[in-house]
């Protein structure tokens, strides 16, 4: 026996619609809870206009906030909101003008039962499809006691079913936060949050606490409030993607040089991830670049976001290792996205990582993705501790998605022992490491590959120049100790000089 599926009742906010499995099921009531300023009021806005578009009626019941203030929200996104019905109960005397198209109710201290009967009398007289009242903090002040809060809540919700009315209940977590007989109420629940962290504009948050019946993602999603509402970003779950039935990793991509190339097994593997590893100027961004100018050679797109410096900076400095990237930035095929780690969230930054690859950005789908860097990218995070966990499932998504993926980590120090901010070796498929080392007076630079997981690799430490271009020489089979930063010659030296730059 089958049984129907109930009607959905979209919210109007795409990254949250996709949380929700397409939006909420209609004709039940749900809570929304959240911090003054975590925007409850924007959601509810947009929850009701996107009823009105689709030709649902719609009422907006407020015992808190005015008409002005509500017409000021919709002014600051450019939403018109003539075609909603709004209540204000227990407005001031101060907003009984003659022209005030809309309900009201007098005096300001009206008891719980007459509120209750003039938010039904509302409902009966516009016969909404969608509902909002904002907010239960009123209720529950006028209620002077738990028992009779809940009893008329429940009466509410109980009034609500079988009137093929949604209904979003607005509340502010004024109450005690062990207080959950909302929560056990609502068919769902849905908790924004807004923080602030030690340093960067403020983070907002929000989390599917309960839905009833229905599936949805869970955990935290991080979102902002932009003009035009609420923007949602789903939280990344990489198995979603999964395509077991291409085999991504038989491409390879190859750079300008072969001697790169045959450290890295021939080059490397569409739908990999490759960690290039090493202190500040060693080379890495420039490696990186050199491959993203082999893709866009190609006629591929690659998607470099950019933490730690300036567009121009980096294009300037590309340009002067032989690298121009303008030519194919205006083609599409190169996009460069600067990232600021104090504005931008992880979630935020997953999503416009995922537009890129999806094509979703204006460009063609991104082929090859560079992070630049790492470290930039940890000091988004509102817990260095999720960096991992993060990037485990934004390289498992790339992977997928047969996206050749590079990422830079800058490693604190310049000689001999080094330390990373954050171990991500073991989450690459391929390790390229770069160091410096001292020979004949000079400081000279060393890239090796230590891990390929898709296939064999040189074991040997290539010299890596760049005077005026990038230059790679042959293995250095003549020192030993190159890793240590101060290594023992033990070949000829007229040898020592020609190694890169030949």
């Amino acid at each position: 026996m089958s049984h129907a599926i109930a009607p959905l009742s979209a919210m109007g906010v795409e990254g949250l619609d996709n949380i929700l499995g397409g939006g909420l099921t209609a004709a039940r009531v749900y809570l929304i809870e959240g911090d003054p300023g975590a925007g409850k009021t924007t959601l509810a806005l947009q929850y009701l206009l996107t009823g009105i578009r689709r030709g649902e009626g719609s009422l907006y019941i407020t015992l808190a906030e005015t008409k002005a203030e509500l017409l000021a929200v919709a002014a600051s996104h450019g939403w018109d909101i003539s075609g909603l019905e709004i209540v204000e109960i227990l407005a001031s005397e101060e907003e009984l003008q003659p022209d005030n198209q809309h309900t009201m109710f007098q005096p300001a201290d009206v008891d719980l039962g007459e509120t209750t009967r003039a938010i039904l009398a509302e409902v009966e007289r516009v016969k909404p499809r969608r509902v909002v009242i904002d907010s239960l903090s009123e209720l529950r002040l006028l209620s002077q006691g738990s028992l009779r809060y809940r009893r008329q809540i429940l009466a509410l919700k109980q009034y609500f079913i079988g009137r093929d009315c949604t209904v979003l209940l607005l509340d502010d977590k004024t109450a005690d936060e062990n207080d959950l007989q909302l929560q056990s109420i609502a068919h769902g629940v849905i908790s924004l949050e807004h923080f602030s962290p030690e340093y960067g504009s403020d983070r907002r948050r929000l989390r599917i606490r309960k839905l009833r019946g229905q599936k949805f993602r869970d955990g935290y999603h991080d979102f902002n409030i932009a003009t035009g509402g609420l923007q949602v970003f789903p939280r990344l779950v990489a198995a979603e993607h999964a395509k077991l039935t291409e085999h991504h990793e038989d491409r390879v991509l190859q750079g300008d040089f072969k001697e790169l190339d045959a450290l890295l097994g021939d080059g490397i593997n569409y739908g990999t991830s490759t960690l290039l590893i090493g202190p500040a100027g060693s080379g890495k961004s420039s490696v990186a670049i050199n491959y993203a100018l082999s893709a866009a050679a190609r006629g591929e797109r690659t998607a470099l976001f950019i933490f730690d410096e300036r567009i121009e900076t980096l294009l300037r400095r590309a340009r002067g290792l032989g690298m121009d990237l303008q030519p194919y930035r205006e083609k599409g095929l190169i996009s460069m996205q600067p990232v600021d780690p104090a504005a931008l969230s992880p979630g935020e930054f997953a999503h416009a990582v995922r537009r890129a690859v999806d094509g979703a950005d204006g460009h063609a789908p991104a082929k090859v993705i560079v992070i630049d860097s790492l470290n930039g990218y940890m000091h988004a995070m509102p817990d260095e501790r999720q960096l991992v966990v993060q990037m485990h499932e934004l390289l498992k998504y790339l992977g997928h998605k047969g996206v050749a993926t590079f990422l830079v980590l800058a490693q604190h120090g310049m000689l001999g022992s080094m330390n990373a901010p954050v171990d991500t070796t073991y989450l690459a498929d391929t390790v390229v490491l770069f160091r410096y080392f001292e020979a004949e007076g000079q400081v000279r630079q060393a890239v090796s590959v230590v891990k390929k997981r898709s296939g064999k690799h040189e074991r040997t430490i290539r010299e890596l120049s760049l005077d005026g271009g990038i230059r790679v020489g042959e293995p250095l089979t003549a020192f030993q100790g190159v890793l240590t930063g101060t290594p023992v010659f033990k070949g000829e030296s007229e040898l020592l000089t020609r190694r890169g730059h030949e």
